[in-house]
Order: structure tokens, then sequence, then C-alpha cells
């Protein structure tokens, strides 16, 4: 809680007081000019409470202006050049982390994953949750329109056998 009054005593009708700010409010109040021209002379930041805030002000205003020119740039990624070892241990704090079985390192669809993966020359972009659950459901549809064609197939030679 900040007193703007604090009476320390009083000498013939004037009130002393001990704070900064209390003092700085009376000076502008009754000597602003004179202080003002004080300061300029002296070449003094004016302390007064209203210049002090007209300062922050134009400072915000014109930390505004600089802003508008800016523009945000995103901070290339580094690709780190392969090794074998950089290559297990990313492996093994995979199937730790995931919580794989060992054997997930020797699947044929994880070696060919890897082997795709290899063949990027600039790193790669790993898809986010939508987009891999959206390609699933692509896949499943596309398996499932295949195998409808393959039944519809193997249905209509069983029945042209049966009546022919």
């Amino acid at each position: 809680m900040l007193l703007t009054y604090s009476p320390i005593f009083h000498r013939k009708g004037c009130v002393l007081v001990n704070e900064p700010t209390t003092l700085r409010r009376h000076a502008e109040a009754n000597f602003a000019g004179k202080y003002r021209t004080w300061a300029k002379t002296s070449k003094f930041d004016s302390m007064l409470p209203g210049d002090v805030k007209d300062r922050k002000a134009k400072a915000m205003r014109a930390q505004q202006v600089i802003n508008s020119h800016l523009t945000e740039r995103k901070l290339a990624e580094r690709v780190v050049p392969y090794s074998n070892k950089l290559f297990k241990t990313a492996a093994v704090e995979w199937l730790i982390a995931t919580d794989q079985p060992i054997q997930a390192l020797e699947h044929p669809k994880f070696k060919e994953m890897i082997d795709v993966a290899a063949r990027a020359t600039n790193g790669m972009k790993i898809p986010g949750r939508k987009a891999t659950r959206a390609q699933i459901m692509r896949m499943f549809k596309n398996h499932l329109t295949k195998l409808k064609a393959t039944l519809n197939v193997c249905l209509r030679v069983l029945l042209l056998s049966v009546f022919v």
C-alpha cells in the first residue's frame, strides 16, 4: 500500500512529507513551469509524474511502430549427419520411449520404413496425428474396396460355374 501523505511535523503552516511521489506531484501542481525550465537548462530529464508518463507513452508508441516492420522467421531445422552410433542410440531410445518390444527393430516394415527414410536428402517431415489418422483411414478404405472387387469377381465366377 502506497501512502501519499505522511506528515513529519508542522512548521508555520507547512507540512513536510517524506514520500518523493507526493513531492513530485506537489511540484508538478505548483512549480511545473519553473521546474521544467530548470530541467531543460540543466539537461536533466523531468521527473514530474506527468512528464514521466508522457515519456513512457512516447516510448510505447515508438516501439509499436518498430514492431509493425518486424516479421517472424522460422528457424531452419538442423539435419544431423548420419552415423551408425547415432542410429543405434535413437533406435534404442525409441524402443524405450514407445514401450516397443525388442523384436520391433527386426520387423520387415520397420526396416522398410528406415530404408525409405534413408533416401531423404534434406531430412524428412514426420506426419502429425491428424495426417496419420487420415492416411490410415484412406488405406483401410482402399483395402476394403479392393477386397470387395475381389470378392465380387470370385462370386461371379462361382455363380457362373454353378449355373452353366
